[in-house]
């Protein structure tokens, strides 16, 4: 039988631990979705990057976007220009690039001397959603993905992609179709 004092306890454990995740991390709130206001002369239904300020906009409508907070890449590692969303997966699989390997061979090391693939799931660096980027119909290897690394969102720390909190990217996922223009500043 359970004694009052355990029960007491188990429960303000319980309520409690919401309190404590929420203190360990919290976005800045500049980086949640938001509708902005934006330059009227770009196009509806096209993305724009603009790295150094760490937003993603979605354009909406002329003069208005959906603008998200996004981690980008390292200098040096970062993609710029115009590239179109060609595929597009859920919880995506994911293996670093030989370069990514090359470059940091203690972090991935086991990708080192195989094909091993990471399955799609939580613990995937890729997160829940990832947009494909593409160039005249090659893969640039950049991607516009979820992330494991919420802290990242604000920062230029990846290793070029455009990281998202996962929920702002399934969210990003549901309106953007395939062939969707972006422009990385």
């Amino acid at each position: 039988m359970i004694s009052r004092r355990t029960f007491i306890a188990a429960g303000a454990a319980t309520l409690a631990t919401p309190a404590l995740a929420q203190q360990a991390f919290q976005i800045n709130p500049i980086f949640l979705p938001q509708s902005v206001r934006i330059d009227p002369a770009l196009a509806a239904n096209q993305i724009l990057i603009v790295p150094r300020a760490h937003f993603l906009y979605f354009i909406t409508e002329p003069g208005r976007a959906r603008r998200y907070g996004v981690g980008v890449g390292k200098a040096g590692l970062e993609f710029t220009g115009t590239a179109s969303i060609d595929v597009k997966k859920e919880w995506p699989t994911w293996r670093p690039t030989n370069e990514m390997i090359e470059r940091e061979p203690e972090a991935y090391s086991k990708f080192v001397d195989n094909d091993y693939v990471q399955p799609g799931g939580p613990g995937n660096p890729l997160g829940a959603r990832a947009l494909y980027l593409f160039q005249n119909g090659r893969d640039t290897y950049f991607r516009i993905h979820g992330t494991t690394a919420p802290r990242s969102i604000g920062r230029s720390v990846s290793n070029g992609c455009i990281r998202m909190i996962n929920d702002h990217v399934i969210d990003l996922y549901q309106r953007v179709p395939i062939g969707t223009k972006v422009t990385v500043l």
